[in-house]
């Protein structure tokens, strides 16, 4: 078997990096404004959260279809599609602010969704040209762009939500312009063209999604994607409500963001290094017990500094369960496979996020009667879902002690 260059992938990941920096920025700014732009136009306080549920279940809604289209278009038709519709989304969203629409807002939060589950796909994209050597690496990288993003768009945040007579009108501006500029750099991308017209050489025949979902590997690997995923969207849906209805200030809100979305980003540098060290298996599993130590300190107090060492454990143990799943699941399929896999992948994850983020809404304002015992409700609904993932993984290695045994 010829050795693969990774020439070619490490340019790719650049290029990947640099998107995930400039694009990915306006996840965090959105992610920020809007429960409290909700709030603002929302009929009833526990509907808050429903752009941002929006968001997540546009990006359920496209991962079906988009990816099997990147297989036969390529990557770069599906990312230059999904900036495109960030920018709609972001429009749209303006317009609703603008003219005081609830459902305008939620329409662009939909579109804005399109862009999002398009940026999931950049993780994806780093492995396409990569040796297996290199794969893990390369998802950790991509990902590690976010640390950018969490700097550029909290702080690109404060300079603009508050610039225009109509609260955040300006973020959203502001996010449309990122999705203008950085959809750029995919005209760097050296990727495949895509597989429409073109013979797969030396593949097998792809299994169903029935037979995928029989894979242990496959079903372990979503099912702790998806906890990793929707227990950081849950909590962090709620934080900007909670902080600010603690009594701190909306800057407090982005600069908690940003500390969270570094952590997410920041243990990128070397997760890749760790998973091939010591195991995807039990880098997944630290990160479920960070998670779990997250919530227990974000139920200890709600001081900033409670809030701020609960949001950093909860990007940490996002980081390393959600790259040690992504790793997990692009080992355990083959190339035929790509496009149904990672478009199941992603509809279920998700899928989980957007009941998270609708969860979260209801949790944090209608669980009670304060924003302390909202945060509370929020917090401990992390616990049947670390059990899941916990509960998967040892189930895992079980089916694998079994198999090395049969062998």
């Amino acid at each position: 078997m010829t050795e693969i260059d990774d020439t070619r992938a490490r340019r790719n990941v650049a290029v990947l990096v640099a998107a995930q920096a400039i694009l990915g920025a306006q996840m965090p700014m959105i992610f920020v404004i809007g429960g409290l732009a909700g709030g603002m136009l929302a009929w009833n306080p526990c509907l808050a959260t429903l752009p941002i549920s929006f968001i997540v279940f546009g990006s359920m809604t496209t991962a079906p279809w988009l990816s099997p289209l990147m297989q036969k278009r390529g990557r770069q038709f599906g990312f230059f599609l999904g900036a495109l519709a960030g920018t709609a989304g972001a429009l749209l969203a303006a317009a609703g602010l603008y003219i005081g629409s609830f459902g305008v807002l939620l329409a662009g939060s939909y579109l804005t969704g399109i862009y999002m589950s398009a940026q999931g796909f950049y993780r994806f994209a780093a492995t396409d040209t990569a040796s297996d050597g290199y794969r893990p690496k390369a998802i950790s990288y991509v990902m590690a762009g976010g640390l950018l993003a969490a700097i550029i768009g909290p702080q690109l945040n404060k300079l603009v939500q508050d610039a225009m007579v109509v609260p955040f009108l300006g973020t959203y501006l502001a996010v449309a312009a990122l999705n203008l500029v950085g959809c750029m750099l995919f005209f760097a991308l050296d990727l495949p063209k895509g597989t429409r017209g073109q013979p797969v050489v030396d593949a097998g025949p792809a299994r169903s999604r029935r037979e995928l979902l029989r894979d242990p590997r496959i079903v372990v690997a979503i099912i702790c994607g998806m906890v990793a995923y929707a227990l950081m969207n849950l909590v962090m849906t709620s934080t900007p409500l909670a902080v600010v209805g603690c009594g701190f200030t909306t800057n407090n809100a982005n600069d908690i963001v940003s500390a969270h979305v570094l952590a997410m980003y920041v243990p990128s540098f070397f997760t890749g290094h760790l998973i091939a060290r010591f195991g995807v298996e039990r880098i997944i599993g630290a990160g479920m017990l960070i998670l779990a130590a997250a919530g227990v300190v974000a139920l200890s107090g709600v001081t900033l500094t409670n809030f701020f060492v609960a949001l950093v454990l909860l990007g940490l143990g996002w980081n390393f369960g959600f790259i040690g799943a992504t790793s997990m699941l692009a080992g355990a399929h083959a190339a035929t496979e790509r496009g149904t896999v990672q478009g199941m992948n992603d509809m279920i994850v998700f899928g989980m996020v957007t009941v998270a983020s609708l969860a979260s809404g209801g949790l944090m304002n209608c669980a009670g009667g304060t924003a302390e015992q909202g945060w509370t409700a929020v917090n401990i609904a992390m616990v049947p879902f670390l059990i899941l993932a916990v509960g998967s993984l040892i189930w895992l290695t079980v089916q694998d002690r079994r198999v090395a045994r049969a062998g």
